[in-house]
């Protein structure tokens, strides 16, 4: 039984994961997303796709043809630090599904979407993508001096 366990933990804990899906705008028609993924140390080798239903937007596998109306405005690219950025133009009014999916060779992959709603996009800036990715420490940083305060009282 302690075999078995241990060999499903290893399981788990060596294959992908996407940690973090974040998104802003470039200027006013195009989005950026970036997905932070985890690896295993096993496969230096990764692929990062990004979808929207079952059309491919863009892939840095290339085995995979892009999808045809999306060859000059997406474009996904893994950058160091297991990021792997979408830059796509002309993004549509409304609310559109983003996918990025993390591939290994002989593994599963792992996947994330995101709701990407147009008129509440943010400009791209290092306090935008912070306000995404730390909305809890940023909650607990406003909510501090408000408690600090009433026990003051």
């Amino acid at each position: 039984m302690f075999f078995l366990t241990t060999i499903l933990l290893f399981g788990f804990a060596s294959a992908q994961k996407v940690i973090q899906l974040t998104y802003c705008s470039i200027d006013e028609h195009h989005l950026r997303m970036d997905c932070k993924y985890a690896i295993s140390a096993e496969s230096p080798e990764v692929f990062c796709k990004y979808t929207q239903g079952e059309r491919l937007l863009d892939t840095t596998d290339p085995d995979e043809e892009q999808h045809a109306p999306f060859k000059k405005r997406a474009k996904a690219r893994i950058f160091p630090g297991n990021n792997c950025r979408l830059l796509f133009k002309n993004l549509p009014n409304g609310k559109s599904n983003f996918t990025c999916n993390i591939k290994q060779p002989d593994s599963a992959t792992a996947s994330k979407t995101s709701v990407v709603d147009k008129k509440l996009l943010l400009p791209c800036s290092a306090w935008s993508v912070l306000l995404q990715s730390c909305s809890g420490l940023l909650l607990t940083l406003m909510t501090l001096p408000m408690l600090l305060e009433i026990h003051w009282l």
